[in-house]
């Protein structure tokens, strides 16, 4: 059952992230905070229980790349792009809110797996 809420979480986050970041001018500031804050904690949902076992380390590189094109630039050069770069950096920006606390409890859990060896 545990499995299905991490999987059903991650579907509801990136679903909730490409909204709010279609939307982002329309959605009004104390809703898009709420919002926002729901990706955060459906991140820790998915954390905590979709990502176990073998797939940790693919999750944690995959999320350690996204986070490095963030930092980088990812979203402020999608947000030059003609016509549609503002919603693209909008929803690079929320999937970040969604990942990174995902990729904090993973992290975290997989260093506390290995203090316990």
């Amino acid at each position: 059952m545990d499995k299905k809420i991490g999987e059903y979480s991650f579907i509801v986050g990136v679903v909730i992230a490409v909204v709010l970041g279609l939307f982002a001018a329309q959605i009004k500031e104390p809703i898009s905070s709420v919002l926002v804050s729901l990706l955060v904690v459906l991140g820790l949902v998915v954390g905590f229980l979709n990502v176990v076992g073998k797939e940790t380390k693919d999750f944690l590189m995959v999320g350690i790349i996204l986070l490095l094109a963030a930092y980088v630039g990812g979203a402020a050069e999608l947000a030059r792009v003609m016509y549609v770069g503002k919603y693209l950096a909008a929803i690079f920006n929320n999937i970040m809110a969604f990942v990174l606390p995902a990729i904090i409890v993973v992290g975290l859990k997989d260093i506390m797996k290995m203090a316990k060896v």
